[in-house]
């Protein structure tokens, strides 16, 4: 399926657009420029511009130019300013693309050209665009439906740019436009006529979507993709003195609250609004970034009204209690830091509980007294009750090959085996990151291992999963693995949609990985 031409990926900061458009467009040709208050055509398109050129020096004699040597008998030459017509973003890119167009064999396709556009509401897109704002329309394919006439200058240009260039597919693409020797046009510069292997993609901030307000007339030329909130699986934590608070729990929360006093999406902090350093973000930055953020941009309007703002002396938490000055010296009150946390409801991780990752521990025989497991053990224990006792009765085929005398644990994994292999299979609940992580685990990495990865595509291909394949060689162990994202473990209604994607994942990964383990 060919991705959208024109499309704005639009949601709140730090969503991670510009990061899905990189991934999207890896090793394909990109042209990236981004747009802001004084952008206008010039800055887009092109323009003249001076420039310096190495020229002869030379002399007038009679009626002659005579050029002037030095005294080692060698023309001398001298900068001079000159001016010359300079291809920004949007000519480079469509230079670019019409050329992949060059000397293309029957039947093959141009090779695709992106064009990116970050933060396209920060300019003003009318007076960018200007008359390309028609090559905007496309037809079914992909060309523009109705080309413009390119003035003097950039005629030349363009000329200049596609001497040599010859299309073979120019009687295909002439036959769009009524038979009228449109290519001939284009590469003569006479017309400009956006070619089926441009992309024109672009980031917005809906946060910005006041500076520059898009009409809709621009609005409908574009497919609009619409990027969420998520978490991303970084397992970041907010560093302050000295205890850990998790990223994506703190957004969870002040996310909610920012809803609630402006009843908008547009305010809210994506999962890569502040970065993190090592996994860690700092209680300088998080103030410096997050808190300054919301004291300034979001809640002032609402007066810094409820419990998450109180100071814990019958005060509102201002920006400046966020500071503490100290023999002349300025640095981050990580009380205050803490105490806004600890408003939003947010508790420290404790070691037990950040400790997700599955390190090919056993199932455990004695959980110990459940009046001592902290809150996470025993809702861990209740899901895996849940979904032994869901499996045999909604899969015969899981009764058959995991059913098994299986125990509830307190633990956040819990192991399958499949005989005759090296390897058991995994699933296991990242609360933190809200995901379902499945994995192929091998305690030792044996010649199994290297035969599974030596069929990487064709396991892929049939899982339909793009996996992590990791070898570690301190523990000379290896993993093979995926997650589910987006998981709502606290909405018990859900359950039953995520147990069906650990039993489908469990019977399928059992056959296709034990398939190649034997090849």
């Amino acid at each position: 399926m060919r991705p959208s031409l024109q499309q704005i990926f639009y949601g709140a900061p730090g969503t991670g657009k510009s990061h899905t458009i990189k991934e999207q467009t890896r090793g394909e040709d990109v042209v990236r420029t981004t747009f802001h208050p004084d952008s206008d055509y010039s800055t887009f398109v092109g323009a003249y511009k001076p420039t310096t050129k190495t020229v002869p020096v030379t002399t007038v004699i009679g009626t002659k130019a005579v050029p002037v040597e030095g005294a080692d008998g060698k023309p001398m030459t001298e900068d001079k300013i000159v001016y010359e017509f300079v291809s920004q973003a949007f000519l480079q890119a469509y230079i670019e693309a019409w050329q992949k167009f060059n000397q293309l064999g029957a039947g093959e396709e141009a090779k695709k050209e992106y064009l990116i556009i970050e933060e396209i509401n920060r300019g003003n897109c009318a007076q960018i665009f200007g008359d390309l704002f028609q090559l905007l329309d496309r037809g079914a394919h992909g060309f523009s439906e109705y080309p413009i006439k390119a003035d003097a200058d950039m005629q030349k240009q363009l000329h200049k740019a596609f001497a040599g260039v010859t299309i073979p597919q120019e009687d295909e693409i002439n036959k769009h436009f009524d038979e009228e020797d449109i290519v001939s046009q284009v590469l003569n510069g006479e017309v400009l006529l956006l070619p089926s292997n441009l992309y024109i993609w672009a980031t917005m901030n809906t946060s910005d979507q006041s500076l520059f307000p898009i009409d809709s007339a621009f609005k409908r030329r574009w497919d609009w993709n619409y990027v969420p909130i998520s978490d991303a699986g970084e397992r970041w934590a907010i560093d302050v003195n000295g205890a850990k608070y998790d990223w994506w729990q703190f957004l969870v929360a002040i996310n909610s609250r920012i809803y609630d006093a402006t009843y908008s999406e547009d305010k809210k902090l994506g999962y890569f609004f502040c970065k993190a350093e090592n996994g860690v973000i700092s209680a300088e930055k998080f103030v410096s970034k997050v808190v300054f953020y919301l004291w300034n941009d979001v809640f002032k309007d609402s007066e810094f009204e409820g419990e998450a703002f109180s100071d814990g002396d019958n005060g509102k938490l201002s920006f400046d209690k966020f500071y503490i000055t100290e023999a002349g010296k300025t640095e981050v009150n990580e009380e205050k830091v803490e105490r806004f946390l600890n408003n939003l409801e947010l508790k420290p991780v404790s070691e037990n509980d950040d400790d997700e990752e599955y390190k090919g521990q056993k199932e455990s025989t004695d959980d110990g007294e459940q009046s001592e497991w902290t809150e996470t053990e025993k809702k861990r224990y209740e899901y895996w009750d849940a979904f032994l006792k869901y499996a045999p009765k909604h899969s015969q085929d899981f009764a058959t090959y995991f059913g098994g005398i299986k125990k509830s644990t307190k633990s956040h994994w819990k192991n399958f085996f499949v005989t005759g292999t090296d390897f058991y299979l995994v699933a296991i609940q990242q609360r933190r990151r809200h995901a379902i992580e499945m994995q192929v685990y091998y305690d030792q990495t044996t010649d199994e291992y290297y035969r599974l990865f030596a069929h990487k595509d064709e396991i892929e291909k049939e899982m339909g999963v793009k996996y992590e394949w990791n070898e570690i060689p301190d523990k000379k162990s290896s993993i093979i693995s995926e997650e589910k994202h987006d998981v709502d473990f606290e909405n018990k209604e859900d359950w039953p949609v995520q147990f069906d994607f650990i039993i489908d994942r469990l019977l399928r990964m059992r056959a296709v990985f034990l398939k190649y383990a034997k090849k």
